[in-house]
């Protein structure tokens, strides 16, 4: 299963769970319209723990 498949399934259960899709693939769609794929934040490969951090704050806020 991958990771839009996995939103979707998670979303069924808790549509509010706040997600955040990471991947090396920087062209991927899902990676430029994560929005649309049903994520909240996007974090790509390699990162940094201070990016996850940030992004995880965000996320969490609602910013």
């Amino acid at each position: 299963m991958g990771g839009t498949e996995a939103v979707k399934k998670l979303h069924q259960y808790d549509n509010q769970a706040r997600t955040i899709v990471s991947s090396g693939y920087s062209t991927s769609p899902v990676m430029s319209n994560y929005e649309e794929y049903g994520f909240d934040g996007v974090v790509k490969k390699p990162y940094q723990l201070n990016d996850l951090r940030q992004e995880l704050r965000r996320v969490l806020n609602n910013e």
